[in-house]
């Protein structure tokens, strides 16, 4: 009996949200302990990143009625993480993020099972985000922001009148903090704004000149980069710089102080040299719990439709007294990740290594060295080797035949392109149309090139 009040006093708040109607909840929610039963068994949620705010985000959503949880992260615990990541210890430093993340909150919530996952996003296959029924991001990247982002609106497909199916769109909830500064979003590909539609949001990363750091040095910032991407490699050769090497950092740190002195800029410390040349955010504990909150919630909406989601973009700001709006920002039509997909026309004799050929051109891909999927089917993987090798014969084979003799059909392209002058890897969403495909159906095109 006491174990019987205990269950349900846990979930006391969390039915004042399941139990009744609302004015705000979606056109699908059915009210009842039947809807937070399920929500427990079924819904599975994929949390990207274990640091600042990934850990809050398992605490949260464990907390919030998800039993079923994964999370990713391909960090180790670091001293400096303790400060604000409060699922790790002392004796924790060195271990994996995910590992150690998972195992804290399941030893302090009952009934949960977390599943953590030790690699990099990159190293998972395609499906494995598809498993998925939301993906949550904690992450610091815009790089990995980037790629989520285009790993689930590689799952949208569209209708014949280009109206996105809903059975095939993948929510994201995205959250981000920077010291006091912090933003929350919902993303439904095909509906609101992918990560792509609003890259401008996020400003250029800041580089220096190598110039001005060896001529004319005016922060703190020029004289380490200065001893960090110069005098390093004059003085060190062939010696890869670690920044994680607490001995290869102090020597920077001095460096920096010598050629501070030097042209008479103070602010040269050693927490700020470490800042600098790891391009550390500053993260305050407040700000990722607020902003995991938001996010937690967010999810919560998307999994059991007790309410409306926002439209689409919260930001807040604590620096000076509080400050926090949601905007609704639109969606490209023409995004070339959430969007219909690039239309592509080609030739049905053409052969695969000729349509990657193509793939360099096209003014609006510009892929390289690309890997190409068709219904979960790999036509070409540059990698791994093993991969590579017993997919290299289908490059003199035609498109067309490889694509089941499909008219028409989608795509999926991973390959590079160039952002902000960097090589980048991306996924691309192709629709491919085949000319004058109905007078060549029956043909035998296998010798066609």
């Amino acid at each position: 009996m006491g174990m019987a009040e205990s269950e349900g006093s846990r979930w006391r708040d969390l039915d004042k949200l399941l139990l009744r109607r609302g004015n705000l909840v979606g056109s699908r929610f059915e009210p009842g302990p039947d809807l937070r039963d399920d929500l427990q068994t079924y819904a599975t949620v994929l949390v990207v990143g274990a640091g600042g705010l990934g850990c809050e985000l398992l605490k949260d959503l464990a907390l919030s009625g998800f039993r079923n949880l994964h999370v990713i992260d391909m960090d180790r615990i670091e001293v400096t993480n303790l400060n604000r990541q409060f699922l790790f210890r002392v004796e924790d430093v060195g271990k994996p993020k995910a590992e150690v993340a998972a195992k804290r909150v399941m030893e302090r919530i009952s009934g949960l099972n977390i599943v953590p996952h030790f690699c990099r996003i990159e190293d998972k296959e395609i499906d494995f985000y598809n498993d998925f029924n939301i993906i949550a991001l904690g992450l610091d990247s815009l790089e990995a922001r980037s790629y989520i982002n285009n790993v689930a609106c590689s799952f949208l497909e569209y209708d014949s009148d280009d109206n996105p199916r809903e059975e095939t769109i993948k929510p994201m909830v995205d959250g981000g903090t920077e010291g006091f500064k912090g933003h929350a979003r919902v993303i439904l590909p095909g509906i609101t704004p992918c990560f792509e539609c609003t890259i401008w949001l996020f400003p250029p990363q800041v580089k220096f000149p190598l110039c001005t750091l060896a001529e004319t040095p005016r922060t703190a910032a020029h004289c380490i980069e200065y001893a960090h991407l110069i005098k390093w490699n004059e003085v060190h050769g062939g010696i890869v710089f670690d920044p994680d090497n607490p001995e290869h950092m102090k020597w920077v740190y001095d460096e920096a102080v010598k050629r501070a002195e030097l042209f008479g800029i103070p602010g040269v410390t050693y927490s700020f040299t470490q800042g600098v040349v790891k391009n550390i955010i500053p993260a305050i504990a407040s700000t990722n719990a607020i902003i995991s909150a938001a996010c937690a919630l967010e999810t919560l909406k998307i999994a059991t439709e007790c309410s409306k989601t926002m439209s689409n973009y919260l930001t807040y700001n604590g620096s000076e007294g509080l400050h926090t709006k949601v905007s609704e920002f639109e969606r490209d039509k023409d995004c070339l990740v959430c969007g219909p997909g690039v239309l592509v026309e080609l030739d049905p004799l053409i052969t695969l290594q000729k349509f990657m050929d193509l793939l360099e051109e096209h003014p609006k891909l510009r892929l390289s060295k690309a890997s190409i999927t068709h219904r979960g089917k790999n036509l070409y993987m540059q990698a791994p080797p093993v991969l590579e090798e017993m997919t290299r014969s289908n490059l003199v084979l035609p498109l067309f035949d490889l694509m089941g003799k499909l008219s028409k059909d989608i795509i999926h392209v991973n390959g590079m392109t160039s952002k902000n002058d960097e090589k980048v890897s991306c996924l691309r969403k192709l629709r491919v149309v085949f000319k004058g495909v109905d007078e060549v159906t029956d043909m035998d095109t296998a010798g066609g090139a």
